[in-house]
């Protein structure tokens, strides 16, 4: 048996937003998206372009509450080529929500509240 990942999947209670963030912040792009025919849900799957890993975004019509997110104590990660670039974009945007410069990481705040990891190409 050999398994590979295929998508992670988080809950989102705006999907435009969601969508354009991720866009704007790590050039994510939509590379499929689903909708029922009683329009209860939409996923929209957003991939990097080079890996066939996607995340996809869930939006559920019936919701409007804040999703809880315990201790946010997971997280998705990503690597870039260029760090200093991607920190600056991210520090434009006002999403930096955490640093560790001794670890040569960061992270940034999703508009659910969701972290995601940024990490240097080569560490």
């Amino acid at each position: 048996m050999n398994f590979r990942f295929d998508h992670n999947n988080i809950n989102v209670r705006d999907l435009d937003r969601s969508v354009k963030f991720y866009g704007d912040a790590l050039g994510l792009v939509e590379t499929r998206r689903y909708e029922p025919d009683d329009k209860s849900f939409k996923l929209v799957f957003l991939g990097d372009g080079s890996t066939g890993h996607k995340l996809e975004l869930t939006w559920l019509r019936e919701r409007a509450e804040a999703y809880n997110l315990g201790d946010n104590e997971f997280h998705l990660a990503l690597v870039v080529d260029d760090y200093a670039s991607a920190h600056r974009r991210h520090k434009e945007m006002g999403c930096i929500c955490y640093e560790n410069p001794a670890m040569g990481i960061y992270f940034i705040e999703d508009p659910d509240g969701y972290w995601v990891e940024i990490l240097p190409e080569k560490r």
